[in-house]
């Protein structure tokens, strides 16, 4: 499965430069940069699917961010470093459906499609 993460050091540049910086305030999460909602992709029949979540930025480790990306089949799971986010999962091919499920205060919120032109999408907050 790949993993990539998209950096927004750009982002604070262009708020800095745009007079707007006490608006885009980045939280630094230090030693614990995955603490936040638990997030989890099924796809039982085994279909591919892609994950991105977005989330208030942070800063881990110096690094500036907002949003994860994932590929895969089948099942898999993590965390997001904050406890608001968005996550939306697009099938990318195989057979069956994909659900994303994100869980905050015990509570799950989940979406699921059998289309790959219509993506299922879970916004916590």
């Amino acid at each position: 499965m790949k993993t990539t993460l998209i950096f927004v050091a750009a982002l604070t540049a262009a708020v800095a430069a745009s007079g707007a910086a006490s608006a885009q305030k980045t939280e630094e999460v230090g030693q614990n940069p995955y603490g936040g909602l638990h997030w989890s992709v099924a796809a039982p029949q085994g279909a591919s699917w892609a994950l991105q979540c977005q989330f208030a930025p942070v800063t881990i480790r110096g690094i500036h961010m907002n949003r994860i990306n994932h590929t895969g089949t089948g099942h898999m799971a993590g965390r997001l470093p904050s406890d608001n986010g968005s996550c939306r999962v697009t099938k990318t091919g195989g057979a069956g459906g994909v659900g994303v499920a994100v869980v905050k205060n015990g509570v799950a919120t989940a979406a699921g499609t059998r289309d790959a032109a219509a993506p299922a999408v879970v916004n916590v907050f």
